[in-house]
């Protein structure tokens, strides 16, 4: 077994993209330093994909909801390169393909609190994708009641449009009725 030499400096956007793979854990790219976290536990995966279905069901056709896909957040040295739990983007990017979303094919990036992730998801993240000019942001508590914070790019800032444990609806990226409560369940 070899052992696998993992970087010294502050990675390039070239580097990043040929480090070795490892489904186990998930990796982002914060100024050119990797930074690594477990992957989601089992109900942060529910909530995922439920949100994704709800998404995708009202979503127009050229807009589409994935989970878990890297956006280049700052492309320039040193890099970002961020993992959002669910992003919106156009349908022709979907179908392109590309190994990673360019922050300006996204709609809407969503991220999931979970333990060890609060502050990078409500601080650090918050200020990334708004400097990157990603127009909603949505951030999602697990903490019981689950609540779900919508954020719109006004101006430079995001400010809130929707903050709620009830069903709610937003008009912007395009009209959607979200309801937090049946994000956790199973059906």
């Amino acid at each position: 077994m070899s052992a696998v030499h993992w970087p010294d400096h502050l990675l390039t956007l070239e580097e990043w993209a040929d480090l070795p793979q490892d489904e186990s854990l998930r990796y982002e790219l914060v100024e050119g330093v990797l930074s690594v976290v477990p992957r989601p536990a089992p109900l942060h995966q529910r909530v995922m994909y439920r949100l994704t279905f709800q998404l995708n069901g009202q979503l127009p056709d050229e807009l589409e909801a994935v989970q878990d896909t890297e956006i280049v957040v700052e492309a320039a040295h040193p890099a970002t390169v961020r993992a959002p739990d669910v992003v919106v983007t156009h349908t022709r990017v979907v179908e392109a393909n590309p190994a990673r979303l360019d922050a300006t094919d996204v709609v809407l990036a969503v991220e999931i609190i979970s333990p060890g992730t609060k502050r990078t998801d409500q601080v650090t993240k918050f200020a990334e994708y708004a400097e990157a000019g990603i127009e909603h942001y949505w951030l999602i508590d697990l903490d019981s009641p689950l609540t779900v914070t919508a954020y719109q790019l006004i101006d430079g800032e995001y400010e809130i449009i929707a903050d709620s444990e009830e069903p709610f609806t937003v008009t912007a990226p395009v009209e959607l009725k979200i309801d937090p409560a049946t994000l956790a369940t199973r059906r």
